[in-house]
């Protein structure tokens, strides 16, 4: 139960601090404002801006993607239900040890055969390549966006406001 409330708390937290922070979808996809950095110094300064002010947005893509992504593997999918379904099983149904036959099964034997199927499965399933082919993606649909938005009028009022 404390474990579901501190997942809870830091779902809301995360709601409160990063995705209050969403900027609309007309700013966000704002066609007018497309143009091709003169240079690369010109790039780095959109990108600075933009991964800021877009925090939230930008969050939301990766967030989008990794959902997608584990969607898209069946095996990862199956594999992250078999662990965490048998985890939430096992601490639901089966708190003290249980005799069957002439053997004492405890949870502690429960979670080493969970874990000893659970594991291998998970790792065949290909998490590593998930995880890459999701921050390499993020990141290219990331920095492409924040270098070739042009920041709006409201940039130029945040460094006044920086050096003031």
């Amino acid at each position: 139960m404390e474990v579901l409330l501190k997942v809870t708390d830091t779902v809301r937290n995360l709601r409160e601090t990063k995705l209050s922070g969403l900027r609309p979808l007309s700013e966000f996809f704002d066609y007018q404002r497309l143009s091709k950095p003169a240079d690369l110094n010109q790039a780095t300064t959109r990108i600075s801006y933009n991964t800021r002010y877009f925090s939230g947005n930008y969050l939301l893509i990766v967030v989008l993607l990794a959902i997608y992504a584990v969607f898209m593997n069946y095996w990862l999918l199956i594999s992250l239900a078999f662990l965490v379904g048998g985890f939430a099983l096992i601490n639901k149904y089966a708190p003290e040890a249980t005799q069957f036959g002439e053997h004492t099964i405890t949870q502690k034997h429960l979670y080493a055969g969970l874990f000893i199927i659970g594991i291998p499965l998970f790792f065949w399933a290909g998490p590593f390549a998930t995880f890459f082919s999701v921050v390499f993606c993020s990141g290219l649909c990331i920095f492409v966006h924040a270098a070739i938005l042009e920041p709006g009028v409201e940039s130029d009022y945040a460094a006044i406001q920086e050096n003031v």
